[in-house]
């Protein structure tokens, strides 16, 4: 006999015809906190003091659009037939890849508009950036989705994981892996990383490469697992391929930047970056 499960309500609150979903609730959560913790390591590093508030503004909906379109072109069959539905965002269907990049080229430009050093403002978001995305996968357990490969209850009370959990695991008569609950403690440690990190006082855009590769890593193995994936030439997994691809990047520019030898240090104060490259012009002359 099939078990009897119901799932945990999507709907955080609903007034008449509006409905308020969990997992606009809990992004809008992992939003404000990634900014809090952004905005005061942003005043300790000497940047102005509306600095995050201000690229906000412009980098959420940017992201939610890169989000969209990322997730379009890689699933254009399901809207091809009715394009229309390309703007039906409420039904679902943005990738968190195509927000990164919305967010990093929002990013480098505002850096550009108010004379910022980019790799230092991409240092201080990393940890927030990774920690919005920990509380963010929750928004996917409310929906059920995001979860791997079919299991047996008995495997997931192995992993010993409270009740609710396993209950909204349980999907269509089956039991899946929580691969969303992976990806958030994996993010999760990844912050506990990254604040570590600005200790040891990098250089700068360090802690952001080692935020790219971190995530990458991370989403590549539970890519693997994961049922519900993007594809390339419907063979690739679009996110293994990227989180590659990352990976790469990162390392590549980690090594040309160290190579320079006058990269400015974490802790250095925020310069706009032509008065760093002036420090750096001035110490090689002594």
């Amino acid at each position: 006999m099939e078990e009897t499960i119901e799932p945990l309500s999507r709907i955080f609150l609903e007034f008449g015809p509006i409905r308020i979903y969990w997992y606009g609730v809990i992004i809008g959560i992992g939003v404000l906190l990634g900014y809090l913790l952004a905005a005061r390591e942003s005043v300790k590093r000497g940047m102005p003091k509306e600095t995050f508030a201000d690229l906000l503004l412009y980098a959420i909906p940017i992201s939610i659009i890169s989000a969209r379109i990322y997730y379009v072109i890689f699933r254009w069959d399901q809207f091809a037939d009715d394009p229309i539905r390309v703007f039906y965002i409420w039904e679902g269907g943005i990738a968190i890849h195509g927000a990164l990049i919305g967010g990093v080229l929002t990013a480098y430009f505002f850096t550009k508009k108010h004379n910022l050093s980019f790799w230092q403002l991409a240092d201080v978001a990393a940890p927030s950036i990774l920690l919005g995305q920990a509380i963010g996968r929750w928004g996917n357990f409310m929906n059920q989705e995001v979860y791997g490969g079919p299991v047996t209850r008995e495997f997931l009370e192995g992993l010993l994981l409270p009740e609710f959990i396993i209950n909204q695991m349980y999907i269509d008569g089956t039991y899946y892996h929580p691969t969303f609950l992976y990806e958030s403690l994996w993010s999760l440690v990844g912050v506990f990383l990254l604040l570590y990190l600005r200790r040891l006082n990098l250089r700068q855009g360090e802690i952001f490469f080692t935020y790219v590769i971190w995530y990458s890593v991370g989403r590549f193995v539970i890519e693997g697992i994961r049922l519900d994936y993007l594809l390339i030439g419907g063979v690739l997994k679009t996110a293994q391929v990227i989180s590659v691809v990352l990976i790469v990047g990162a390392v590549i520019l980690w090594i040309y930047r160290r190579k320079q030898g006058n990269t400015p240090r974490y802790h250095d104060p925020a310069l706009p970056p032509k008065q760093q490259a002036k420090g750096r012009s001035k110490k090689k002359k002594k």
